[in-house]
Protein backbone atom coordinates (compact mmCIF):
# COMPACT_ATOMS: atom_id res chain seq x y z
CA UNK A 1 0.00 0.00 0.00
CA UNK A 2 1.78 3.28 -0.35
CA UNK A 3 -0.07 6.78 -0.30
CA UNK A 4 0.93 10.43 -1.15
CA UNK A 5 2.41 12.64 1.40
CA UNK A 6 2.89 15.96 0.47
CA UNK A 7 5.48 18.01 2.80
CA UNK A 8 6.37 21.18 0.98
CA UNK A 9 8.57 23.27 3.07
CA UNK A 10 8.28 20.92 6.17
CA UNK A 11 11.09 20.60 8.03
CA UNK A 12 12.96 17.15 8.41
CA UNK A 13 13.08 16.64 11.80
CA UNK A 14 9.05 17.14 11.41
CA UNK A 15 8.70 14.43 8.69
CA UNK A 16 9.92 11.55 10.39
CA UNK A 17 6.23 11.03 13.07
CA UNK A 18 4.42 10.38 9.84
CA UNK A 19 6.31 8.11 7.92
CA UNK A 20 7.06 5.70 11.34
CA UNK A 21 3.22 6.26 11.86
CA UNK A 22 2.76 5.04 8.18
CA UNK A 23 5.28 2.11 8.07
CA UNK A 24 3.85 0.79 11.37
CA UNK A 25 0.76 -0.34 9.77
CA UNK A 26 1.97 -1.38 6.43
CA UNK A 27 1.85 1.91 4.25
CA UNK A 28 4.94 3.10 2.55
CA UNK A 29 4.68 7.05 1.75
CA UNK A 30 5.11 9.09 -1.94
CA UNK A 31 6.37 12.02 -0.36
CA UNK A 32 5.56 15.24 -2.88
CA UNK A 33 4.34 12.73 -5.70
CA UNK A 34 2.30 14.82 -8.17
CA UNK A 35 -0.20 12.15 -9.04
CA UNK A 36 -2.59 9.59 -6.98
CA UNK A 37 -2.05 7.57 -10.08
CA UNK A 38 -0.59 4.51 -8.89
CA UNK A 39 -1.39 5.71 -5.39
CA UNK A 40 -3.84 3.98 -3.01
CA UNK A 41 -4.80 7.24 -0.60
CA UNK A 42 -3.26 10.62 0.48
CA UNK A 43 -1.89 11.59 4.00
CA UNK A 44 -2.37 15.09 4.41
CA UNK A 45 -0.06 16.18 7.18
CA UNK A 46 0.58 19.16 9.18
CA UNK A 47 2.70 22.36 8.29
CA UNK A 48 2.56 26.19 7.40
CA UNK A 49 -0.77 27.79 7.07
CA UNK A 50 -3.44 27.68 4.32
CA UNK A 51 -2.91 30.54 2.01
CA UNK A 52 -6.13 32.81 2.39
CA UNK A 53 -6.21 33.86 -0.63
CA UNK A 54 -7.96 30.50 -1.19
CA UNK A 55 -11.37 31.28 0.62
CA UNK A 56 -11.49 34.81 -0.38
CA UNK A 57 -9.83 36.54 2.97
CA UNK A 58 -6.67 39.10 3.49
CA UNK A 59 -4.09 37.61 5.88
CA UNK A 60 -4.45 38.09 9.45
CA UNK A 61 -1.32 39.80 11.39
CA UNK A 62 -0.76 36.39 12.57
CA UNK A 63 -0.94 34.34 9.64
CA UNK A 64 2.27 32.98 8.65
CA UNK A 65 4.08 32.72 4.85
CA UNK A 66 1.89 30.44 2.92
CA UNK A 67 3.71 27.46 1.09
CA UNK A 68 1.95 28.19 -2.05
CA UNK A 69 3.49 25.20 -4.08
CA UNK A 70 2.19 23.00 -1.53
CA UNK A 71 -1.24 24.64 -1.28
CA UNK A 72 -1.24 24.03 -5.04
CA UNK A 73 -0.12 20.75 -5.03
CA UNK A 74 -2.55 19.24 -2.18
CA UNK A 75 -5.31 21.12 -3.59
CA UNK A 76 -5.28 19.47 -6.66
CA UNK A 77 -4.90 15.78 -5.05
CA UNK A 78 -7.43 16.38 -2.94
CA UNK A 79 -9.79 17.03 -5.89
CA UNK A 80 -8.33 13.83 -7.39
CA UNK A 81 -8.46 11.23 -4.38
CA UNK A 82 -12.15 12.72 -3.88
CA UNK A 83 -13.20 12.03 -7.41
CA UNK A 84 -11.30 8.64 -7.74
CA UNK A 85 -12.92 7.91 -4.04
CA UNK A 86 -9.77 7.33 -2.42
CA UNK A 87 -9.26 7.48 1.15
CA UNK A 88 -7.88 10.21 2.12
CA UNK A 89 -6.52 11.23 6.36
CA UNK A 90 -6.08 14.50 6.89
CA UNK A 91 -3.87 15.75 10.25
CA UNK A 92 -3.95 19.47 11.68
CA UNK A 93 -3.19 21.46 8.21
CA UNK A 94 -4.17 18.21 6.37
CA UNK A 95 -7.71 19.08 7.66
CA UNK A 96 -7.94 23.14 7.42
CA UNK A 97 -6.58 22.89 3.51
CA UNK A 98 -9.37 19.72 2.91
CA UNK A 99 -12.23 22.21 4.26
CA UNK A 100 -10.65 24.84 1.84
CA UNK A 101 -10.71 22.79 -1.37
CA UNK A 102 -14.02 21.87 -0.24
CA UNK A 103 -15.53 25.76 -0.05
CA UNK A 104 -14.98 26.18 3.72
CA UNK A 105 -13.09 28.77 5.18
CA UNK A 106 -10.51 28.82 8.23
CA UNK A 107 -10.89 31.01 11.80
CA UNK A 108 -6.83 32.86 10.91
CA UNK A 109 -6.03 32.80 14.60
CA UNK A 110 -6.87 31.33 17.93
CA UNK A 111 -5.78 31.30 21.02
CA UNK A 112 -5.39 28.93 23.60
CA UNK A 113 -4.18 25.77 21.39
CA UNK A 114 -0.47 26.23 20.56
CA UNK A 115 0.86 24.12 23.09
CA UNK A 116 4.22 21.50 23.37
CA UNK A 117 2.43 19.44 25.83
CA UNK A 118 1.40 16.06 24.63
CA UNK A 119 -2.24 16.25 26.80
CA UNK A 120 -3.01 19.85 25.91
CA UNK A 121 -6.92 19.27 26.12
CA UNK A 122 -9.97 17.49 25.37
CA UNK A 123 -12.01 17.01 22.47
CA UNK A 124 -16.00 15.49 22.21
CA UNK A 125 -16.19 12.91 19.93
CA UNK A 126 -20.08 12.50 18.06
CA UNK A 127 -21.77 9.43 18.31
CA UNK A 128 -22.09 7.80 15.45
CA UNK A 129 -19.49 9.53 13.64
CA UNK A 130 -16.42 6.95 11.74
CA UNK A 131 -14.14 9.04 13.92
CA UNK A 132 -16.08 7.50 16.80
CA UNK A 133 -16.49 3.69 15.76
CA UNK A 134 -12.17 4.11 14.90
CA UNK A 135 -11.74 5.19 18.18
CA UNK A 136 -14.25 3.69 20.78
CA UNK A 137 -14.54 6.94 22.56
CA UNK A 138 -17.06 9.92 23.53
CA UNK A 139 -13.77 12.26 24.67
CA UNK A 140 -10.33 11.94 24.29
CA UNK A 141 -7.34 14.20 25.14
CA UNK A 142 -5.16 15.54 22.34
CA UNK A 143 -2.11 17.07 21.53
CA UNK A 144 -2.47 20.39 20.33
CA UNK A 145 -0.37 22.38 18.12
CA UNK A 146 -2.38 24.68 16.44
CA UNK A 147 -3.66 28.27 15.77
CA UNK A 148 -5.67 28.58 12.66
CA UNK A 149 -8.95 25.99 12.79
CA UNK A 150 -12.14 25.27 10.56
CA UNK A 151 -14.25 28.07 10.48
CA UNK A 152 -17.37 27.89 7.77
CA UNK A 153 -17.73 24.08 7.30
CA UNK A 154 -16.63 22.89 3.73
CA UNK A 155 -19.56 21.00 1.26
CA UNK A 156 -20.18 17.79 2.14
CA UNK A 157 -17.99 17.69 5.42
CA UNK A 158 -19.52 16.51 8.82
CA UNK A 159 -18.40 17.89 12.08
CA UNK A 160 -17.28 15.19 14.51
CA UNK A 161 -15.14 16.37 17.28
CA UNK A 162 -15.07 19.89 19.10
CA UNK A 163 -13.41 21.40 21.35
CA UNK A 164 -15.66 24.14 22.99
CA UNK A 165 -16.60 25.90 19.78
CA UNK A 166 -13.13 24.78 18.10
CA UNK A 167 -13.47 22.21 15.46
CA UNK A 168 -11.22 19.38 16.11
CA UNK A 169 -12.29 16.88 13.79
CA UNK A 170 -14.47 16.70 10.08
CA UNK A 171 -15.20 13.45 8.16
CA UNK A 172 -17.44 12.82 5.15
CA UNK A 173 -19.94 9.90 5.50
CA UNK A 174 -20.60 9.33 2.19
CA UNK A 175 -17.46 8.58 1.11
CA UNK A 176 -15.41 5.55 1.16
CA UNK A 177 -13.15 7.25 3.81
CA UNK A 178 -12.59 10.96 4.41
CA UNK A 179 -11.14 11.91 8.10
CA UNK A 180 -9.72 14.77 9.31
CA UNK A 181 -8.54 15.59 12.85
CA UNK A 182 -6.80 18.53 14.10
CA UNK A 183 -4.57 17.17 16.36
CA UNK A 184 -1.22 15.32 15.48
CA UNK A 185 -1.66 11.41 16.11
CA UNK A 186 1.34 10.36 14.66
CA UNK A 187 3.20 11.99 17.70
CA UNK A 188 0.95 9.64 20.05
CA UNK A 189 0.71 6.19 18.20
CA UNK A 190 1.54 4.44 21.29
CA UNK A 191 -2.04 4.90 22.44
CA UNK A 192 -5.64 5.16 20.76
CA UNK A 193 -4.27 7.71 18.24
CA UNK A 194 -2.68 4.30 16.77
CA UNK A 195 -6.19 3.45 16.02
CA UNK A 196 -6.31 6.15 13.25
CA UNK A 197 -3.88 4.54 10.76
CA UNK A 198 -4.93 1.70 11.35
CA UNK A 199 -8.07 2.76 9.84
CA UNK A 200 -6.41 4.03 7.36
CA UNK A 201 -4.45 1.43 6.18
CA UNK A 202 -7.77 -1.18 6.01
CA UNK A 203 -9.39 1.54 4.02
CA UNK A 204 -6.59 1.20 1.59
CA UNK A 205 -6.79 -2.49 1.45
Amino acid sequence: MRVALPFGRTPEGKRGAYRKALEAVGIQAAEDAATLAGLDGLLLAGGTDVDPSLYGAAPHPETGRPDLDRDTLEARLVREALEGDLPILAICRGQQMLNVVLGGTLHQHIEGHRSEERDAHRVAIAAGSRLHTILGQNELTVNSRHHQAVDRVGEGLLVTAAAGTVIEAVEMPEKRFVVAVQWHPEDRTDGTDAKLFTAFADALK
